[in-house]
């Protein structure tokens, strides 16, 4: 099953907009065949610190600007007349963790306490205080329950809602950039017979996300510089390669079902760091180059000439749920 699948209504929005520290991006798609095409869609980079993307802290320096930049934005992709969209959030103003169950609970009740307890400690906040969405995943190797958790302050989404209804959008969904990004890489991802990793980047850093069967196995926000991002992708696909890697003794433990320490597709996102360099990061560690998904790869009509598919991934992936 799709890990978004319960968090998405039956008649979703086929119009998205995503937010970046440095641009907001907007599209709208239709159905083609047995494929997506961009209908409408538009980039207009922001003003410098009008959006300061953070988890604890004001993200929207100015609502009125940021309100009037996206009129602007929407008034030249042809949109100005929506009033239904999803949003992806900026990267940083938000919380994406994989948590694993370590014991199984003796009750329903208590396997709520425990997840609530693990949700609070690894997202730094009372839940009272957050936005959370959470969607139960396949068991890990040992059979332990595994679930996907996302979350965004309450008053950090009170900053952009108050923006949104300047503009009289209704927004249904919201979900931090990389969930959007990921969908097209759990779209075909099943009958993928290697793991398929998204390198999600922005001004704070990067996101990365390793996806096996078409779900989530791994997620790591990394907020550092430009110049650290290679570094710090390395350290991540060593920790993959070591958390793949076989029992030391044979028969110690059981070993998983699948293993893989193969990344077979590769989608980068965003700006900062481009396919050249995570492909070699990824064939250094793994000895084995990924193939580049790009718009065409993934049955996307994208009109290429005129704007960048990696700025505007995010909200073409939220608008492709209305196709499910």
């Amino acid at each position: 099953m799709n890990p978004l699948s319960r968090l998405i209504s039956p008649r979703y929005p086929s119009a998205a907009a995503g937010l970046s520290g440095d641009g907001a991006g907007v599209v709208q798609l239709e159905r083609r065949g047995g494929s997506l095409a961009v209908r409408s869609a538009g980039y207009l980079p922001l003003p410098a610190g009008l959006l300061r993307p953070g988890f604890d802290e004001p993200n929207v320096a100015d609502p009125s600007e940021l309100a009037a930049a996206l009129s602007e934005l929407v008034t030249s992709a042809g949109l100005l007349k929506r009033r239904r969209w999803s949003v992806a959030l900026p990267e940083a103003s938000t919380r994406t963790s994989i948590l694993t169950m370590e014991t199984a609970p003796a009750s329903r009740a208590e396997g709520e306490e425990m997840l609530r307890w693990k949700m609070e400690r690894t997202l730094g906040a009372p839940l009272d205080e957050l936005r959370v969405s959470r969607e139960r995943l396949q068991t890990d190797a040992q059979g332990r329950a595994r679930y996907l958790v996302t979350a965004v302050r309450l008053s950090v989404l009170d900053e952009y809602e108050q923006v949104f209804a300047m503009l009289r959008w209704h927004a249904g969904l919201i979900l931090p950039r990389h969930m959007g990004e990921a969908w097209w890489l759990m779209r075909d991802g099943g009958a993928a017979r290697g793991d398929s990793l998204l390198v999600s980047s922005h001004p704070e850093g990067f996101t990365a996300v390793i996806l096996r069967a078409a779900q989530p196995l791994f997620v790591r926000a990394v907020s550092c510089e430009t110049e650290d991002r290679a570094d710090e992708l390395y350290r991540f696909l060593l920790f993959y390669r070591d958390r793949n890697a076989p029992p030391a003794e044979e028969g110690e433990t059981p070993a998983p079902p699948v293993i893989t320490d193969r990344i077979e597709r590769l989608l980068v996102a965003g700006t900062g760091l481009d396919y050249a360099q995570a492909s070699a990061i990824v064939e250094e560690t793994l000895a084995s180059p990924p193939y580049a998904v790009h718009a065409e790869d993934l049955r996307l009509a994208f009109p290429s000439e005129e704007i960048d598919f990696r700025q505007i991934a995010a909200p073409a992936g939220l608008a492709a749920l209305a196709w499910g």
